[in-house]
């Protein structure tokens, strides 16, 4: 009875083992598959960052007049340059990141900026669009396709589902394709692109304050004096006595590479816009002396999307060892920017 007692507990021990052998096996399995979905989420993470190329305006304009067997009319390349920036926000490597729920788009902060940036360009330059450059004068009615559009673009851009910023977005799209295929419809289309000086003008001071937000905010990258407290600090009764210690305002170091970004998305757009915007206000820009300006500000656009070397964004001192890509971004912004200033002062003359 003894050897049957010690028996039945080796028999035990052997089992348990065995168990425990194969559980070692399955926590070697598990951590195998855990350690390889991190590096395929890491790889795919850095794919998916990559930012898009520019491509060239009149050929891509030129390949879809053919393909509708249409005439590139006046509106023809804004309208689509603007179906294929909106596409290029949701088809990239990756597609649309800014809504993801899990990895690798989940980590990801870059790109999501950079689609903001995108996005903040497609929203203004649709609004208008609707409000003024498709229509005649204050009393006009407003385009039907142009009406779904601008809404479908400010959609809540980290939507993931029901309904999915990208399907809204989508219809924003499918509503531009409707709209350009009316306006370059031979005879009598049923919509209309006025490509006058006052449009141009009024898009310009809405973006003209965009990026002067964009270059401050880069530009405070390494701190500096607030302007409203170096004017509260003036004593007008003693000229000549000493101002006070005045803040420093600063971007917060967790914010400077989402600003970088959200520059460079924006600077990609405008780029692509501003070459469509040649074209079809070519003869009011030759007849306003403004064409310098904008091959000026296509010129800052193209400096602000040089290729990045870095993989991080340095934020070296003004005249420090190490750069700092913010400062330079801020620079190539307000070039622009004062360029655009020129470009309006221009088309506000007779």
């Amino acid at each position: 009875m003894p050897g049957r007692i010690r028996q039945y507990f080796r028999d035990r021990k052997d089992d348990v083992q065995d168990y425990s052998g194969g559980g070692a096996v399955v926590g070697k399995l598990i951590l195998i598959v855990l350690i390889v979905c991190l590096l395929v989420a890491v790889v795919l993470g850095m794919y998916w960052s990559s930012e898009p190329e520019p491509y060239s305006v009149r050929e891509h304009t030129r390949s879809v007049a053919t393909a509708m067997d249409r005439e590139p009319v006046a509106g023809f390349a804004t309208t689509v340059t603007m179906i294929r920036v909106a596409e290029t926000l949701l088809d990239k490597p990756g597609g649309y990141i800014s809504n993801d729920i899990f990895p690798p788009g989940l980590w990801m902060d870059n790109m999501p900026n950079w689609e903001y940036g995108v996005l903040v360009q497609l929203r203004d330059l649709s609004r208008a669009m609707r409000k003024d450059i498709s229509r005649s004068q204050s009393q006009s009615a407003e385009d039907p396709d142009l009406i779904v559009a601008e809404p479908q673009f400010h959609f809540d851009s980290g939507s993931w589902a029901i309904p999915s910023t990208e399907a809204e977005y989508r219809q924003g799209i499918n509503a531009l394709n409707r709209y350009l295929d009316r306006l370059s419809r031979a005879g009598q289309p049923s919509a209309q692109f006025f490509a006058r000086a006052d449009n141009l003008s009024n898009w310009l001071a809405d973006l003209e304050t965009r990026l002067g937000s964009l270059s401050r905010t880069l530009g405070e990258s390494v701190g500096k004096a607030s302007v409203s407290d170096a004017v509260s600090s003036i004593n007008s009764d003693d000229p000549l006595m000493e101002e006070a210690a005045r803040e420093e305002v600063k971007t917060a170091w967790m914010d400077i590479d989402n600003v970088f970004y959200e520059a460079r998305g924006s600077s990609w757009a405008l780029l692509h816009i501003f070459k469509a915007i040649e074209v079809d206000f070519r003869k009011v820009l030759t007849d306003k002396n403004a064409m310098a300006s904008v091959k000026q500000i296509i010129i800052e656009l193209e400096g602000a999307q040089g290729v990045m070397w870095s993989p991080v964004i340095l934020n070296g001192s003004g005249f420090g060892v190490l750069a700092n890509h913010s400062l330079t971004m801020a620079a190539y912004l307000s070039r622009a920017s004062a360029a655009i200033s020129d470009m309006r002062d221009l088309l506000s003359r007779g």
